[in-house]
């Protein structure tokens, strides 16, 4: 595809942020023109405003003004942007909302680029396209394929939204380099988050840490 994308990427996590913006640029399928970066709600909506962008990549963890705030503002001021979601958040009733409000295509952040890629495809083609981990019941309601974390075990361990995308791919069995690549960052950021989980769970080993996940329902 020659045409050029305009894009905005929208995430509070810097790293992931980087990661995205690099794998966009390296695409050869897509010409991508990054015409922005964002780290807040408010920053993503001055930027599409100024910038008149193709495609937005939005997370909906934004502070300032989260992320469904900041799809609705777009969508009404210009509805031809396509904005495809990019999360963890896999729960149904948010899946829903940022479809009826306008989102174009949802994608769990764990499926890495081949699946950012087939919902960019999705939608220039007029598509809406919903990622893997996400299915619908016989309503049509989305519903999560994976793991949900439990609020309590989050509070009580401390945990980061980072450290729990690393561990629910822990509990997969997958090794740092394969999280890496999953997530956009480099392996040696996996293994320091890796050591943080371990010391806040207090274990020593990944068999302990998918004991504790096992435990807690978290797999």
């Amino acid at each position: 595809m020659n045409d050029v994308i305009r894009v905005i990427i929208a995430d509070d996590h810097v790293l992931f942020l980087d990661g995205l913006k690099r794998v966009l640029e390296e695409s050869t399928a897509f010409n991508f023109d990054i015409v922005g970066t964002a780290t807040s709600g408010l920053e993503v909506i001055r930027l599409v405003k100024m910038n008149k962008p193709h495609i937005v990549f939005l997370d909906l963890n934004m502070p300032g003004k989260d992320g469904l705030a900041v799809l609705e503002e777009i969508k009404a001021w210009n509805k031809e942007i396509k904005v495809i979601v990019v999360t963890m958040y896999d729960k149904g009733k948010i899946v829903k909302s940022a479809i009826k409000i306008g989102c174009k295509g949802y994608v769990l952040k764990m499926y890495g680029k081949h699946e950012l890629f087939t919902a960019v495809e999705a939608v220039l083609s007029g598509e809406t396209y919903i990622g893997k981990g996400i299915e619908f019941t016989s309503q049509g309601i989305p519903k999560k394929q994976d793991v949900r974390f439990d609020d309590s075990f989050i509070r009580k361990h401390k945990l980061t939204k980072r450290e729990l995308e690393i561990l629910r791919l822990i509990s997969q069995a997958l090794s740092n380099k394969q999280i890496g690549k999953q997530l956009f960052i480099s392996d040696q950021t996996v293994s320091v988050h890796r050591k943080n989980i371990m010391r806040k769970l207090g274990v020593s080993n990944t068999a302990g840490l998918i004991k504790v996940a096992y435990d807690n329902s978290l797999i």
